[in-house]
């Protein structure tokens, strides 16, 4: 069973529309000059854009590298140690940073200040 056109019973179905017809050009009126030669406009020179820079590449952003577990360690003939202490709050696996002056938990931000 073939589909009819989408559209109401009875009309035919839309048809593309016509383009619309060139309005006629007027009437030139007559001048001192010869009928025969047509007129030259002088041609417009665009405007000069000023010269552009070269845009400048921004520079990559350099990734940092994670640190591995090796890092938080020390190696003895003893076995391991632990270079930082774990967080007091977050309990082991949670390494405190160091900041110089106090070591912070990057989890729950525990704070704890080295004695001077």
């Amino acid at each position: 069973m073939a589909e009819k056109a989408k559209g109401k019973k009875g009309q035919p179905p839309p048809t593309e529309k016509a383009a619309p017809k060139p309005a006629a050009k007027p009437a030139e009126k007559p001048s001192g000059k010869p009928a025969g030669k047509p007129t030259e406009k002088p041609v417009e020179k665009p405007a000069e854009k000023p010269a552009e820079k070269p845009k400048e590449k921004k520079p990559e952003k350099v990734k940092k590298k994670e640190k591995g577990a090796y890092t938080r360690y020390k190696v003895d003939a003893t076995g391991l140690t632990r270079l930082r202490p774990y967080c007091e709050r977050c309990g082991s696996g949670y390494f405190m940073a160091d900041h110089g002056n106090r070591f912070a938990c990057g989890h729950c931000g525990f704070t704890r200040y080295k004695r001077a």
